[in-house]
């Protein structure tokens, strides 16, 4: 069976991951970092599947980067032991933590408050445990984390180690590169990420405490960073597949996106310039990344079967199951050049959103016509 046979048969509307790019992907942005001589931890929440961590993950204990606890159990049950849970962490979820410490895994945790740090101490002190903590540094104002000329950092870090904890590093997020559009623009929030958690370091180094691991990154920052000497790692997650939002920042073309919604043309108004689909919010997801963007996508690039995008052709709305895909003039196409039963390719917004309304995806294998499923690791 070739490719375009079980594309075309399978039942849409279905997640389709193009193993080719998604290889393409990573050695890119590992090469990039290795040639710096860095390490990358990457984020495995976009499609937060043990298959797919197989070729982000060389070894068991190859560091990796998780977004939920689920993830985390998730991902130690697949046998990777490595693992930073990347979100704030709450009070109520450090016997989850504390289940993995005691199975062997070294599992990290971050904070940023006071609150959490007496937290961490007090359980740790009632069940015998030592965690192992990253205090979160605010290098652009995006969202969490302290400044790092902050005089709460110094006092932070000291009621951390040593206390139920070892503070093992520094994490930031350069959030707002999101924002950026030019190269000049992300080589400089690159640096200033860098700077920011090597001026943390340095402040509370100089207080005696060792705190060995500095952790930077996001997808944009990731790919324009030019000097990482002090940085243990760097983080990044959907640069495995990119996305819409990826390519109106400039970090990758249409043909570097790896994942795609596979969905049938299912009616046509003709008097509107309509194609209806079976992909609505519900396949596509509600994420209007690029709305603000240099091209607004809608709900996505549309593009035929074996994935060359239609120029200038958007899904423009969507119902709970139906996506709308309206003929702009600039497109030259006309209603009757999408039968009913046509096949089409949608590439998202946002890849992460996107693969969250799925529980399995399908994979078209690099340079044969072999189908494979991955499948997702759901909850929180």
């Amino acid at each position: 069976m070739s490719s375009s046979d079980w594309l075309s048969t399978l039942e849409t509307p279905f997640l389709l991951i193009d193993e080719s790019r998604f290889i393409r992907n990573i050695n890119r942005l590992y090469s990039h970092i290795e040639h710096l001589g860095g390490k990358i931890r990457p984020h495995l929440k976009t499609l937060r599947s043990s298959e797919a961590a197989k070729y982000l993950l060389k070894d068991a204990s190859s560091p990796a980067t998780v977004s939920t606890l689920a993830e985390a159990e998730g991902f130690v049950a697949a046998g990777y032991t490595n693992i930073l849970y990347a979100v704030g962490i709450s009070p109520h979820k450090l016997t989850r933590v504390a289940n993995l410490l005691n199975k062997g895994i070294n599992i990290h945790i971050l904070l940023d408050t006071q609150e959490q740090a007496l937290a961490v101490a007090e359980y740790a002190k009632a069940n015998n445990v030592t965690f192992s903590v990253f205090i979160e540094i605010d290098c652009d104002g995006h969202r969490g984390g302290i400044r790092p000329d902050s005089g709460d950092l110094i006092e932070l870090a000291k009621l951390v180690d040593g206390n139920g904890a070892t503070l093992t590093g520094l994490l930031t997020h350069a959030g707002e590169s999101y924002s950026c559009r030019t190269g000049e623009q992300l080589r400089a929030a690159a640096k200033a990420e860098c700077d920011a958690v090597r001026q943390a370091a340095r402040r509370i180094r100089e207080v005696g405490i060792a705190c060995p691991i500095l952790s930077v990154g996001s997808t944009p920052t990731a790919h324009y960073v030019e000097d990482l000497s002090g940085i243990t790692e760097v983080r990044a997650g959907v640069f495995s597949t990119f996305d819409l939002v990826m390519k109106n920042i400039g970090v990758c073309t249409l043909d570097d996106i790896a994942m795609s919604v596979v969905t049938t043309v299912i009616g046509r108004n003709k008097e509107k310039g309509w194609i209806f689909i079976d992909a609505g919010w519900m396949a596509m997801s509600r994420d209007r990344g690029t709305a603000e963007g240099p091209i607004d996508y809608g709900y996505g690039q549309v593009c035929n079967l074996d994935g060359y995008p239609y120029p200038d052709l958007y899904v423009a709305m969507t119902n709970q199951e139906h996506g709308i895909i309206v003929l702009s003039a600039e497109s030259g196409m006309k209603t009757e050049d999408f039968p009913v039963g046509t096949r089409l390719r949608i590439l998202p917004n946002h890849a992460c959103a996107t693969a969250s309304m799925y529980l399995q995806y399908q994979v078209m294998k690099q340079g044969s016509s072999e189908q494979e499923t991955w499948h997702r690791i759901t909850g929180w």
